[in-house]
């Protein structure tokens, strides 16, 4: 049970729950799968949290230069816990932060790194701005994940589904110029999940393929599209037909590559790949 669970666990999946947001899952679906893997899962590195909290700040806002609020603590009762403010709260979910004293440390970080100006005293609300050495870091993080050549493909992992893959996903995919991953298919000796992280880390970009039978979601594939997400990269949604009323996902928040045959997810696929992430690097122009 989740109360028996240590705190660090508890962030994992707060922070899990909050890209599942943004992707645009309303109610994500928390199966055993999912706990498995967030349980699993190695904490965020404090550098990543740092990012993220920028990431965070920069969607916050409406046009460039415009102030953050970093209210952040609240030593009275309040309804977000943990002595949080309402925007503590997100910046901590957002972070894997416990206490207020991990989300001070990561605006202190970046304050002291130049990525952000912070402004106000205890007798006024403190904010902050982002400088041009901060969004320079956020277009240098973003271009980081863009230069890889990879895809990783988070599936449905049934023999049903080779056909899908081999003729739809992976044909797709190299069309595009791009090298497919997929998990099952990677020498490794570590837990599956290290090597999971790892893999989405080294690439461009994700597929998310929702396709399942009666029998359940695929929570796996949730967990991988949201950690990408998190790490600011693009998500290409994928789903056959006959599979999307089953599927836990508000489809009217992105625009799924619906398809029937593996001929057709390949060339739905390789065509939104060029459009919306551009030819890679192993593209043959004929």
């Amino acid at each position: 049970m989740l109360h028996d669970k240590p705190d660090e666990f508890r962030a994992r999946l707060t922070t899990w729950l909050v890209d599942q947001h943004n992707l645009g899952t309303p109610e994500p679906l928390i199966t055993g799968e999912v706990l498995r893997n967030i349980d699993l899962t190695p904490s965020l590195s404090v550098q990543e949290r740092a990012n993220r909290l920028l990431v965070c700040f920069n969607h916050q806002q409406s046009s460039i230069g415009e102030r953050i609020n970093l209210e952040i603590s609240d030593l009275g009762e309040n309804l977000y816990g943990n002595g949080f403010t309402e925007f503590g709260a997100i910046y901590a979910a957002v972070t894997e932060s416990i206490k207020p004293d991990e989300v001070q440390f990561l605006i202190d970080q970046l304050a002291s790194s130049g990525f952000i100006t912070t402004h106000g005293t205890n007798n006024s609300r403190p904010w902050c701005v982002i400088t041009m050495k901060g969004y320079e870091h956020l277009e240098q993080f973003t271009r980081s994940i863009s230069v890889s050549e990879n895809a990783f493909v988070a599936m449905w992992f049934d023999p049903s589904m080779e056909d899908a893959y081999r003729q739809g996903l992976e044909k797709g995919i190299r069309i595009a110029g791009y090298r497919p991953v997929r998990i099952d298919g990677i020498e490794h000796n570590n837990k599956i999940d290290d090597a999971i992280v790892a893999e989405i880390k080294r690439s461009r970009f994700l597929i998310a393929d929702f396709t399942q039978d009666e029998s359940g979601a695929r929570g796996g594939v949730y967990y991988e599209a949201g950690l990408a997400h998190g790490l600011n990269m693009p998500v290409i949604f994928t789903c056959r037909a006959d599979s999307l009323k089953f599927v836990h996902f508000d489809t009217r928040q992105y625009n799924h590559i619906v398809w029937e045959t593996p001929a057709e997810l390949c060339q739905k696929l390789a065509t939104r790949i060029s459009a919306t992430i551009g030819d890679g690097p192993l593209v043959v122009h004929e």
